[in-house]
């Protein structure tokens, strides 16, 4: 749905009136470096084209009243009382955790009414809850002139989905999503937040999403446990090295100090974050250097990690990158995302997209039972006020 059907939607839902109010905040993808931002490592997300829009209008009273397209439930919260994480409030859970941190730093946050429509496939992997985490902020920082920059924002986005929802994320999305600008990747530092802007020139070649349609929960997946298997690695090795993180160490001295692990699959999973995060710095290198072909070598370095070392790929993720690679036009396909589902993604020379999706379409659903969607994407600006 795009904007300006919306906003008549907003005025058939809400009435019309003064100050009604657009806004927008993208989906992301990262290229490559998965699971090591909870490891001190790098990650080279972007930002889409596609995401999240809002219509919003600020209210007298302190009622904020949610509604989307996307699902039938809408909910109203009383910001006069607590506000709580309630199962049956769904999607709207997410927000409810942005504008609690808000008034958790001491922001006079009035009610409004809003109206979302997002498309970004729920459960994709292309970070829908970010994408609305973020939104949030920058409606309510807008409405009630906060003056909180972005930076600030996607930390309290995170900080609402780690404390308010639950879920133990890192903070790649949310600054995906608050800080991406058109045409460029980020490399982000997700420990330390330093990151720099990187131009996304694929030389007659595509970014495209393959989304597998098996639908991967972050809460419910197996992230806690990887989570909890890197930092039994880091205490082992803590021994003897004097690091904070997984990602302080360079491959050879990891191999040197990798005898300190005592699990062999926390062995693995560290294993798989070292060298991960040398794929990110080469990669970026060999994108300034205009060497896509070295480039998607890595992204299927990176997916083969992911599959024998980390464990977090599963049948659907491995078939999708297995019928990509087939494809002559393909120079890179991996996995994107926390895994178990989800999304791929893939850099195919321009004049072979028409056939890697026909074919790929055509034989993931012949090996798996499930239609796959495609996205040629285009890389996007950060969440803002439209």
């Amino acid at each position: 749905m795009d904007i300006k059907a919306l906003r008549q939607e907003f005025i058939k839902l809400y009435g019309d009136g003064d100050d009604i109010r657009e806004y927008l905040s993208p989906g992301r993808v990262n290229l490559i470096g998965e699971h090591i931002d909870y490891n001190g490592g790098c990650v080279f997300p972007c930002a889409l084209s596609f995401g999240t829009f809002a219509v919003a209008r600020k209210r007298e009273d302190r009622i904020v009243k949610f509604a989307t397209t996307n699902f039938d439930l809408k909910v109203e919260v009383n910001l006069e009382e607590a506000l709580v994480y309630v199962e049956e409030h769904d999607w709207t859970n997410y927000p409810k955790g942005v504008i609690k941190e808000l008034m958790g730093k001491g922001h006079e946050v009035g009610g409004y009414e809003v109206l979302i429509s997002g498309n970004i496939p729920n459960g994709a992997g292309l970070s829908s809850s970010a994408s609305l985490e973020v939104l949030t902020g920058v409606i309510v920082n807008d409405l009630y002139n906060l003056g909180e920059d972005m930076v600030e924002l996607v930390k309290l986005s995170q900080k609402a989905e780690n404390l308010f929802v639950g879920v133990n994320c890192g903070i790649m999305d949310q600054f995906a999503v608050g800080m991406g600008k058109e045409d460029h990747a980020i490399l982000l530092n997700c420990d330390t937040l330093q990151y720099a802007y990187a131009p996304l020139k694929l030389q007659g070649a595509k970014l495209i999403i393959g989304n597998t349609n098996k639908r991967r929960g972050l809460a419910d997946s197996k992230y806690n446990e990887r989570r909890s298997e890197c930092e039994a690695a880091l205490a082992d090795l803590q021994i003897e090295c004097d690091i904070n993180a997984l990602c302080d160490l360079n491959m050879d001295e990891f191999e040197a100090k990798k005898h300190l692990i005592t699990s062999n699959i926390a062995r693995n999973r560290a294993e798989h974050a070292v060298a991960e995060n040398a794929r990110v710095l080469e990669a970026v290198d060999k994108l300034k250097d205009g060497d896509i072909a070295r480039f998607g070598e890595l992204m299927n370095a990176s997916h083969d990690s992911l599959k024998d070392l980390y464990e977090v790929t599963g049948v659907e993720l491995d078939t999708m990158v297995e019928e990509a690679r087939k494809v002559a036009g393909t120079i890179g396909s991996r996995m994107t995302g926390a895994g178990f589902g989800g999304c791929t993604i893939s850099i195919v020379k321009e004049d072979a997209v028409d056939t890697f999706i026909e074919e790929v379409g055509k034989n993931y659903e012949a090996r798996t039972g499930l239609k796959p969607a495609f996205y040629v994407a285009e890389v996007g600006q950060g969440a803002r006020v439209l």
